[in-house]
């Protein structure tokens, strides 16, 4: 018996071993095929035996700069870093390379590296983050909420929050203060949204600045972001027994607690009083009321995930464009009166902007796009590949994550020639019918493009058209601005203006 015990510990020894040793031939040879694969293009250097290209920035800030400043210097079409020395990603920047990606059809990444993966515990898997059938299933079923006809009622609810928005500005106008727009943003955004999607009414900007929906999406965020340059911290496991990570479970419990609100009251309305007869379909309706060809709706998991997911993409990115644009008007006086004037003949002193308006601003577009071109609202999206692609006569190997750096996209010197020159004609008709279809992707591209970018474009196109009717924009000459990248483009500072009521 007992030799038998110790033949029995041997053998199990000799299988773990047998074990590490394969994992670590297997760690071996991707490890030198990565290297081949980086050793074939530009990458953020020199590499550290133990750090990677981590040693070479410490927010994603730099990471960006240094990306762009590779890019321009050596014309790259795709740049690789190391995140600690065992693991390569992969940035595309030009239109060539993000047309491949683009059209790939490639999931969001979620495996290890990718920022998706850590998202989920969040935004759940919603539309932003999950694949294949299901992805399939209820991008078809989302989409009717899209349709022009659902979108057209929404131009009413955009001038009423822009209202608020307006009014809330208009004690900075009297005294002359400067003031943070970025808060102020983000509350109209949020409020649009809830009353849009979720035909919510709740007293989001007349309580103060700040909303803790607001901030909790803000600080959850911020702490993905510093969670992705910190690759020891990708196991959930480890990351959820940290302060942090405890912080990020805390405010994920409130957000959800904050949709499954909005969720349970519709659904008890429902219950009580059927689908609605006297108001807009709205997002929420439509969630709740969907079904597959086999008559299958969506579980509450599903919806709860759809609507924290387009709360977030539905408030933050849109608070992060028109905040960001409100910056280029104070920045860029000449280019405030160009569409001030457009929406002077245009309106005709009429307050409000309606939906054959919105179709009718050449000018303020031109504006806004090129605001989105110079800081990118959302400034990179990533793919998980599911097989080997080839950008730039280089193969990426299956399994990896390549980045779709929008932000780097647009400052291209091959594409966009003066990139850093704030130029709105760069996208009137005669500019744009020349230009590479995949050299602007503020909402990315292909299959899984933003599915509310009508929406967002609509709302944003009212609440500048409305703002620059009123008020004249100013930037505060001693206040420093600088873009903090995260999940959107945020400022390190703040966006501080002073506005002045127009005569």
């Amino acid at each position: 018996m007992e030799l038998f015990s110790v033949f029995t510990v041997k053998a199990v020894l000799t299988l773990i071993v047998t074990f590490v040793f394969w994992q670590l031939f297997k760690f071996a040879t991707k490890y030198r095929e990565w290297r081949k694969v980086t050793s074939q293009m530009s990458v953020i250097g020199p590499i550290h035996p133990l750090w990677g290209s981590l040693h070479k920035f410490k927010d994603i800030g730099e990471f960006m700069t240094i990306i762009k400043e590779i890019a321009s210097k050596e014309r790259s079409k795709v740049v690789g870093y190391w995140f600690m020395f065992f693991f390569p990603e992969f940035n595309v920047v030009h239109p060539d390379s993000a047309k491949i990606l683009m059209k790939s059809s490639e999931p969001k990444a979620i495996g290890f590296g990718g920022a998706y993966g850590m998202m989920k515990s969040w935004l759940g898997d919603g539309l932003l983050i999950s694949s294949g059938k299901k992805w399939e299933r209820n991008r078809r079923l989302i989409t009717p909420a899209f349709h022009f006809g659902i979108l057209k009622p929404y131009v009413n609810i955009y001038n009423s929050s822009t209202d608020k928005f307006l009014n809330n500005l208009k004690e900075f106008a009297v005294t002359n203060k400067p003031v943070d727009v970025l808060p102020l943003v983000s509350l109209e955004t949020l409020d649009t949204i809830l009353r849009c999607a979720f035909s919510y009414e709740g007293k989001i900007q007349t309580e103060g600045l700040k909303h803790p929906y607001v901030a909790a999406v803000s600080r959850l965020a911020h702490l993905l972001s510093e969670r992705w340059l910190q690759p020891w911290l990708y196991w959930d496991t480890l990351y959820y027994i940290t302060p942090k990570g405890r912080e990020y479970r805390k405010l994920c419990r409130y957000v959800h607690d904050f949709s499954e609100g909005v969720i349970r009251e519709r659904q008890q309305t429902f219950l009580t009083d059927g689908p609605p007869s006297n108001r807009h379909l709205d997002f929420l309706d439509i969630l709740l009321t969907a079904k597959d060809d086999k008559g299958v709706g969506l579980s509450f998991d599903d919806i709860r995930a759809e609507v924290d997911t387009f709360l977030f993409e539905g408030h933050d990115t849109t608070a992060s464009a028109i905040s960001w644009a409100i910056y280029h008007l104070g920045k860029h006086q000449k280019e405030q009166e160009i569409v001030y004037s457009e929406l002077s003949e245009l309106l005709n002193n009429n307050k409000q902007v309606s939906w054959e308006n919105l179709q009718t601003m050449p000018k303020l577009t031109a504006f806004i796009k090129e605001s989105m071109r110079m800081i990118a609202p959302v400034p990179g999206v990533q793919r998980q590949l599911t097989s080997p692609i080839t950008i730039d006569n280089v193969t990426i190997p299956a399994g990896l994550v390549v980045d779709m750096g929008i932000y780097m996209l647009h400052h291209h010197p091959d594409v966009w020639p003066e990139h850093d020159v704030f130029k709105p004609e760069r996208f009137l008709l005669e500019d744009i019918t020349e230009r590479h279809p995949y050299s602007y992707l503020p909402f990315a591209a292909g299959s899984r493009n933003c599915i509310g970018q009508h929406f967002a474009m609509d709302e944003i196109k009212v609440v500048l058209a409305r703002l620059i009717q009123r008020y004249k924009v100013f930037l505060v000459p001693d206040h420093k601005y600088e873009i903090q990248p995260e999940l959107v483009m945020r400022a390190k500072y703040g966006i501080k203006v002073t506005v002045e009521e127009r005569k």
